[in-house]
C-alpha cells in the first residue's frame, strides 16, 4: 500500500512525499558532478521520492541518481525505477554526450529479472523501492501493442511478483502516458501504483472519466510524472512552449493562454495552480518533475506550498477549463 507522506499511517505502507525528484536524460555523461550536486541540494531541501529508469539517457539516468542516493541512508529515501527497456552495447559511436548503449523492449519474465539486476548494478544499491512496467502502450508499439501487452502481463509482471514477494521491491506498478492503458492494468493485474506521465493536469483531465475513479475503488495510488505537460504549465504559451516534448499545438496554446488570464486575475502564477491541481485529487500521492537548477527546485517547493483562493478554480470551472467533478486543492497544500 501507498499512501501520502503525512497522511494517517498505515501498517507496512509505503510513504511518498507530494513532489518527487525526476531523474531523466536533462544532463549528458560529462555532467555527473552537475546531476548529483542538484540532486544532493534538492535532497538537502527535503526531497525524498527519486525516480529513474533505464530508458533515461540509455542508463545515465540510473548512474546519476545512485552515483547521489547511495551516500545516503537507504531507509531515509523512497527509489523507484522500470522495467520493460533493457540495453545492450551500440555497435557504432553514439551521439555526444551520450551512453554507448541502445534500448529494446522486453516484457519477458526472464528479461524483467536481468533488467532489474543491471538496474541494481547501475545504481550500486541493493535495492529498489517501487518497480514499474514502462511505457506499454499504444504510442510506442503501435500494432504490436497487444502483443506487448499480453506479454507484460505473462512475463514482467510475474517477475515482478516475484521481486516483491522476495522482498527486494516493496511495490509494484505500471508507469505510462495514457489513463486509458493505466485503467486496463488495473483491471488485468494487482498493482500498487501506476505512474501516469502527463495525464492528469490542468490540459489533461481524461483519467477522471474512468481511471482515477477506479483507483479510489481498488485503493491504489497514482504519482503523476509530468504535471506541467513538460513545460508549458510551468512556462506559460511562450514562443517554443513544448507540449509532451513537442511543440505545442495551437489549440494548446489557446487553452493555455486562457488559463493564465484566470491565473492573473488572482494573482496566481500558473505553475502553481498546476502543480497543486494535480496534487489536489485524493489518489494522487506525489508529482515527479525533472529539475535542471538549483532554482526549479526552490520554485516547485514554493508553488506546492503557496495558498491558493478558492475563486480561483470557480472561475476555472465556469469559464469550462476544468471539469466541474475536478477535485480542487486545500489551501493548506504543502510540500
Amino acid at each position: 500500500m501507498i499512501v501520502r507522506a503525512g497522511d494517517p499511517p498505515a501498517a507496512g505502507a509505503l510513504a511518498l512525499p507530494r513532489l518527487g525528484y525526476g531523474g531523466g536524460s536533462l544532463f549528458d555523461i560529462g555532467a555527473e558532478r552537475e546531476a548529483a550536486d542538484l540532486l544532493g541540494y534538492a535532497y538537502d531541501r527535503g526531497f525524498r521520492y527519486f525516480d529513474t529508469a533505464p530508458f533515461y539517457g540509455n542508463g545515465l539516468g540510473e548512474h546519476f541518481a545512485g552515483a547521489a542516493l547511495r551516500q545516503r541512508p537507504r531507509d531515509e529515501f523512497v527509489l523507484s525505477t522500470k522495467v520493460g527497456r533493457r540495453l545492450r552495447p551500440r555497435t557504432d559511436a553514439p551521439a555526444p554526450g551520450q551512453m554507448p548503449f541502445d534500448y529494446y523492449y522486453d516484457y519477458s519474465y526472464e528479461g524483467t529479472l536481468r533488467s532489474f539486476e543491471d538496474s541494481l548494478q547501475r545504481l550500486g544499491l541493493a535495492r529498489i523501492d517501487i518497480a514499474f512496467l514502462h511505457d506499454v502502450n499504444p504510442r510506442w508499439h503501435g500494432e504490436a501493442y497487444e502483443e506487448r501487452f499480453g506479454e507484460a502481463m505473462n512475463g514482467a509482471y510475474r517477475a515482478l511478483l516475484r521481486l516483491k514477494s522476495e522482498g527486494v521491491v516493496r511495490a509494484i506498478g505500471v508507469g505510462v502516458k495514457g489513463a486509458d492503458v493505466c485503467a486496463r492494468f488495473a483491471r488485468a493485474g494487482d498493482f500498487d501504483c501506476f505512474m501516469l506521465a502527463g495525464g492528469y493536469t490542468l490540459l489533461e483531465h481524461a483519467a477522471l472519466d474512468d481511471f482515477l475513479p477506479l483507483c479510489a475503488k481498488q485503493k491504489r495510488a497514482v504519482i503523476v510524472a509530468s504535471p506541467f505537460n513538460s513545460g508549458i504549465l510551468a512556462t506559460g504559451a511562450t514562443a517554443g512552449a513544448r507540449f509532451f516534448y513537442q511543440p505545442a499545438p495551437p489549440e494548446i496554446l489557446e487553452r493555455t493562454r486562457r488559463i493564465e488570464a484566470v491565473c492573473r486575475r488572482h494573482r496566481v502564477p500558473l505553475g502553481a495552480a498546476a502543480l497543486q491541481f494535480t496534487l489536489a485529487h485524493p489518489v494522487v500521492v506525489s508529482a515527479v518533475c525533472g529539475y535542471r537548477s538549483r532554482a526549479e527546485v526552490d520554485t516547485n517547493m514554493a508553488w506546492a506550498a503557496l495558498p491558493l483562493p478558492g475563486a480561483l478554480w470557480d472561475e476555472l470551472k465556469a469559464e469550462r477549463l476544468l471539469p466541474a467533478q475536478a477535485p480542487e486543492p486545500r489551501s493548506e497544500v504543502a510540500a
